[in-house]
């Protein structure tokens, strides 16, 4: 599953099987989006950055420690480091809201399950 979050809440999310590229979604999901796309090391790709770029967006990415030190500002740093947030919601959708299930008996079910996880957070106060 890849989310896209902005202050806490979900702006667009997209199922995806487990050994599917998270990168391959990417540009269908940032439509409409603006300005910068923070995303972790498992998303570093020139093809990817250089396509979001025609579309009016800046992928920042952590580096990886054989790469060559990229000029970053303090606010795109701090950003970075503020991943943990979006892994904590992550959290929160598969513990409290149970999306994550390993036995469905239908994917009727399946889906069902996840859509109401999903509008659970969503109105989650």
């Amino acid at each position: 599953m890849v989310l896209w979050i902005h202050v806490g809440d979900i702006v667009v999310a997209t199922l995806t099987p487990v050994n599917a590229d998270d990168r391959k979604p990417v540009r269908k999901l940032s439509k409409g989006l603006l300005d910068k796309l923070y995303a972790d090391k498992g998303y570093i790709s020139k093809v990817l950055a250089e396509g979001l770029k025609v579309d009016g967006i800046t992928l920042i990415i952590t580096q990886r420690k054989n790469m060559k030190p990229k000029q970053l500002t303090a606010w795109d740093r701090a950003m970075l480091s503020k991943r943990f947030i979006i892994e904590t919601i992550n959290d929160q959708l598969k513990n409290i809201s149970q999306i994550e299930h390993s036995r469905h008996r239908s994917l009727h079910g399946c889906m069902f399950n996840l859509l109401d996880g999903l509008t659970d957070y969503c109105l989650k106060p």
